[in-house]
């Protein structure tokens, strides 16, 4: 009997931890299917630093990698995503992604590096349900994750492991759920005035609040950028709960994101010379700029000085703003990768709000909070991404799922998904408004007949309704892998190789410099390679007269020619770069 209650009672929760083990084998299989342990490359230069410097720490128990020869080409001697400091390869991007994976990849071995988003990825599914259970119930919860199990961007990059997006977001649901359990009362009075009975509940909201602390730190450390909304969800969180919070509880937290948080702030002493600093310059100086603004802010607030207030305030948002402030623009891209790419969830998602909002004056204070910081950072996310211009595909005017607007407003995608699902639930109940057994049959029916063609649509837009869709990266990662291993073939284990857009497969079997042949200061020092290592140069192949005029004009400057190697595919093709007077002394000899 005990069995069969606690079935009845829990399994939505079994069914969901049934879907994470399904999505695993799902988001893993790409890489499974695409890799090989002689061959793990990735398809951005950031996936690439993190895989490399996450396998680094492993191996070497080290975030840097040593490249003296980078003294040679003015820190040139790298690829994307990596910061050049002296004779020393740093990370660019955040540290915890890095010395999470690093970590364990220490102890299971660096195989399962590709592995480990789609691990993380399907334990969001069951705190994605149990936080939305928190709020809603466990019918729209279910529900919520029946449709995030099927949700392109969610799959496409916890398939795409290495970038830093879904780890972040599950960390920040990790958060969400835990942190619905601070807000308790501290206990039940028994019998006089000071006498309290705690309960497990009540110790159990202590402990979320140190669990709380450590998930948040962990999501600050993955994308620390992401504190530009997040702290105002805080703040609107402590507005809410504020008089339900004890003192204990606050520390607890507060202890919790500390331990989670130290270990990049001691990492960064070490490896940038500040615990706030990181491996982004622009960052570092917009947090110092901030800081700054900020002080002045408040004393001119206090002061009541209205021309240094505004001068203060301006300098905080034209450096929050780095790229600009454009609405227009921000609300465009919104219709591009939210209304148009996702139809069949942005538009039952804007149903299930005017739903919920219709019967506004019954919410409970948890309805509030999540509809305003939902609203919140949908804002920020749109506003502040939304003002920049991404080229991730050469095509400017092409709107797929690989652009970065997509893993950037992955928590406003989600924040939506229970208003979608809310939508459903009224609208099989509209259909079918009786309550016996056949109509709930009936309701569940309909509902599952959405779901499918909600499926069926997730699925074709995941694999081929977009350029850059799973089918045609897998396609492309096929191709690039013919064309390096045929680059690694010709060339040295210790040679240099000048590419535009290949680093990010090259390295680190090959040295590599990012670049082109038509900056004559780039040229110059390719030429201070030659003396140390072969120098080639991989790239569009060019026509018989552009590579005559490099050699007779454009090259001879910095004293390099440049011979054929090979064709390496219908565009690509191979030369090698060499010193005149390494001819010269052929010559004579």
């Amino acid at each position: 009997m005990k069995i069969k209650r606690f079935l009845s009672n829990n399994w939505q929760l079994i069914a969901v931890i049934f879907l994470a083990v399904v999505f695993f084998f799902v988001s893993a299989s790409y890489n499974f299917i695409a890799q090989s342990p002689d061959y793990i490359k990735w398809g951005s230069p950031d996936e690439n630093a993190n895989y490399v410097f996450s396998k680094t720490l492993a191996q070497t128990d080290s975030l840097q990698i040593e490249e003296e020869y980078n003294l040679y080409t003015a820190g040139l001697m790298k690829p994307r995503s990596f910061l050049s400091d002296g004779p020393w390869l740093k990370p660019l991007s955040f540290l915890g992604m890095i010395m999470m994976y690093g970590s364990l990849a220490k102890v299971f071995g660096t195989g399962i590096l590709p592995y480990l988003t789609p691990i993380f990825a399907s334990l969001g599914l069951i705190f994605f349900f149990s936080f939305i259970k928190r709020i809603f119930n466990k019918r729209i919860a279910f529900l919520s994750t029946l449709i995030l199990f099927s949700f392109p961007v969610y799959i496409y990059y916890s398939a795409r492991s290495m970038f830093h997006n879904v780890l972040f977001l599950v960390f920040l649901i990790i958060f969400l759920y835990f942190s619905t359990f601070i807000a308790r009362k501290k206990g039940v009075r028994t019998r006089g005035f000071f006498e309290w009975k705690q309960g497990r509940r009540y110790w159990f909201s202590v402990l979320a609040a140190f669990l709380a602390g450590i998930s948040l730190g962990l999501a600050v450390i993955t994308r620390t950028s992401e504190l530009l909304w997040l702290l105002p969800l805080l703040f609107l969180m402590w507005i809410f709960y504020v008089h339900r919070i004890s003192i204990t509880k606050i520390l607890l937290f507060l202890a919790g994101l500390y331990i989670a948080i130290f270990p990049m702030l001691f990492a960064n002493q070490v490896i940038y010379g500040s615990p706030l600093q990181g491996g982004y310059s622009e960052m570092n100086r917009s947090l110092v700029q901030i800081s700054q603004a900020g002080g002045d802010f408040i004393n001119s607030a206090l002061s009541n000085q209205k021309e240094s207030l505004n001068q203060a305030w301006n300098t905080i948002s034209d450096t929050v703003f780095y790229f600009g402030f454009k609405p227009w623009q921000s609300f465009k891209m919104l219709y591009y990768y939210f209304a148009d790419m996702f139809y069949w969830l942005f538009w039952p998602a804007v149903l299930g709000f005017f739903i919920l909002l219709f019967n506004i004056r019954r919410w409970p204070k948890r309805y509030f909070l999540y509809i305003i910081s939902w609203l919140a950072l949908s804002t920020a996310l749109v506003l502040y991404y939304g003002s920049w211009k991404f080229t991730d595909n050469p095509n400017p005017n092409s709107f797929t799922i690989g652009n970065s607007y997509t893993r950037y407003w992955l928590p406003m995608y989600l924040g939506a998904i229970p208003l979608m699902a809310i939508f459903l639930d009224r609208l099989a109940k509209a259909a079918i408004p009786l309550k016996d057994y056949w109509a709930r049959l009936g309701k569940n029916s309909i509902i599952a007949m959405v779901l499918m063609i909600v499926y069926l649509l997730s699925f074709y837009f995941l694999v081929f309704g977009s350029e850059e869709g799973l089918y045609y990266t897998y396609g492309k990662f096929q191709k690039d892998r013919e064309n390096i291993e045929q680059v690694l073939e010709l060339t040295e284990y210790n040679s240099v190789i000048v590419t535009q857009y290949h680093d990010k497969l090259l390295f680190p079997e090959r040295k590599v410099i990012n670049g082109l042949l038509t900056d004559k200061n780039m040229n110059y020092y390719y030429e201070r390679v030659t003396p140390y290592f072969p120098l080639y140069y991989f790239n569009f192949t060019f026509p018989e007269k552009d590579l005559e005029y490099l050699n007779d004009r454009k090259l001879p400057e910095v004293g390099l020619k440049i011979k054929f190697i090979s064709e390496i595919s219908d565009e690509l093709s191979l030369y090698q770069l060499y010193s005149l007077s390494l001819e010269v002394e052929e010559v004579l000899e």
